[in-house]
């Protein structure tokens, strides 16, 4: 494992490579990464990763968030990956030792390119594979992480997550069970990672009102038909963002690096005082949890 401290001017953007084989770019944004661009993300680098051995580890920095603890280089080095997961919106490049566990923070991307490309000022990180490219971790705010996971081991940032919201345990009889005598409002309690993983803001948002419910409306106060209704809301909108390739805010980039196409068919959130799509009322917005919520009070109860 090499620690490179040194920074090379900025090398500019890749050439787009097809994006059956590699992913070429993902934008690093202004915006925190939500469930569908991690998914994107790991859908992107899971192609050009499996299989191949992770030759050298480099680290140009020793933290980001946190420090990147010493298991890193040689748990890594001269391994072959297995797969690339995700749980919540971790990422986890797989081997027999164990796992690198990533979170791409608030402005973070991962890149597949050749290993010899030019450094930017915020490449921090790259793992060399065998095949002469290199899976590259760039972070300008620096609020993402590397960390390890010893096999058979959870990392504590793993303990204690909710389901899955794709999976089979996440359904509304699920939300009803959990919300009882709750009185914080629904979308509140649809954003707690303990209770589901991966619903952002901008998600929940569009659950709600695809679900036509108020995000003010108590948790415990939500029916468990309407919550069957808002986890059937939430499976077909996420399922149908990581189709379009998660959602366009500035910049995010699929791993073809093409924009994704979500943000075009987005019905309240970031359209406070506009017109509801589907009533034509007036879109209302609010601070909830010290997040900005848009809703309309025709179409949502």
């Amino acid at each position: 494992m090499r620690r490179r401290m040194a920074r090379a001017p900025d090398s500019g953007l890749m050439t787009r490579a097809d994006a059956m084989l590699i992913a070429d770019r993902i934008a690093c944004g202004t915006r925190v990464p939500e469930l569908p661009e991690v998914e994107t993300t790991r859908r992107g680098i899971l192609g050009p990763l499996s299989g191949r051995r992770i030759t050298e580890v480099v680290l140009r920095r020793p933290d980001l968030r946190w420090p990147i603890p010493g298991e890193i280089g040689p748990g890594l080095t001269g391994e072959v990956v297995l797969d690339v997961r995700r749980r919540a919106k971790y990422l986890l490049i797989d081997v027999a030792r164990g796992s690198a566990l990533i979170h791409l923070g608030m402005s973070g991307c991962l890149r597949v390119l050749p290993a010899a490309t030019a450094v930017g000022a915020h490449d921090h990180v790259d793992f060399v594979l065998d095949d002469g490219k290199a899976l590259r971790f760039t972070d300008p705010r620096r609020f993402g992480c590397l960390l390890w996971q010893p096999q058979g081991i959870t990392h504590p940032l793993l303990a204690g997550l909710g389901p899955e919201p794709l999976g089979d345990a996440f359904d509304g009889d699920y939300l009803f069970a959990r919300s009882r005598g709750l009185r914080a409002g629904v979308k509140t309690f649809l954003m707690d990672q303990s209770v589901v993983v991966g619903v952002g803001n901008i998600y929940a948002a569009e659950s709600l009102h695809r679900a036509g419910i108020a995000p003010t409306r108590a948790a415990g106060r939500v029916s468990r038909a309407r919550y069957g209704q808002l986890a059937d809301a939430v499976r077909e909108i996420l399922a149908h963002a990581i189709q379009r390739g998660g959602t366009t805010l500035r910049d995010f980039l699929s791993p073809d690096g093409a924009p994704g196409y979500f943000e075009q068919e987005l019905l309240v959130y970031g359209r406070a005082g506009e017109a509801c799509r589907r009533c034509g009322g007036v879109l209302r917005s609010a601070q909830l949890g010290q997040r900005a919520t848009v809703w309309c009070p025709r179409c949502q109860r």
